[in-house]
């Protein structure tokens, strides 16, 4: 096999240069997966709080559930407790497949139906919000969380660091 040694000024640039590294710092890393999953677990909590509370507007198509209501009070309950277990990194692998179920749940019995696709029939954040909390289940909840801190100074159990 002969190798290409052109080195001519005509060869070819990337139309778009590399704004990262093809593979981050595992430092980096553990910041980007702790603000994941703060982030994640915050919007679902406050999904959760407005189903429950009205906060900070009316619930979600209009009176809130009453206590015990299939489903909508245990999604509302699942949505605070699941998302702040899963925000503060405590407890955040099972919350995140409660919460990662839950959302499965509500796509193919609430929105499926509706149409094929998320888009068609409105279950675009079930969808996202059930894959993004199957990754924090697969990840564990990282360095940054309350697990981390119990176990001693932020270095966590040796299955929820980073792998290289």
């Amino acid at each position: 096999m002969r190798k290409n040694t052109d080195t001519s000024p005509t060869s070819p640039a990337p139309l778009v240069p590399p704004v990262l590294p093809a593979r981050l710092p595992a430092e980096v890393r553990e910041y980007v997966t702790a603000l994941f999953r703060v982030v994640i677990g915050l919007l679902f909590a406050c999904h959760g709080v407005d189903t429950l509370f009205g906060v900070p507007g009316d619930p979600r198509g209009g009176d809130a559930p009453d206590v015990g209501q299939w489903p909508s009070w245990w999604a509302a309950v699942v949505q605070l407790v699941g998302g702040t277990l899963v925000a503060v990194g405590y407890g955040a692998r099972t919350a995140a497949v409660l919460c990662s179920g839950s959302m499965a749940y509500a796509y193919f019995v609430v929105h499926q139906p509706r149409g094929l696709l998320p888009i068609e029939n409105g279950g675009e954040a079930a969808a996202v919000f059930c894959w993004s909390f199957l990754l924090i289940a697969a990840v564990g909840p990282g360095r940054w969380s309350l697990e981390a801190l119990r176990a001693g100074r932020g270095e966590g159990r040796a299955g929820d660091r980073p792998r290289s």
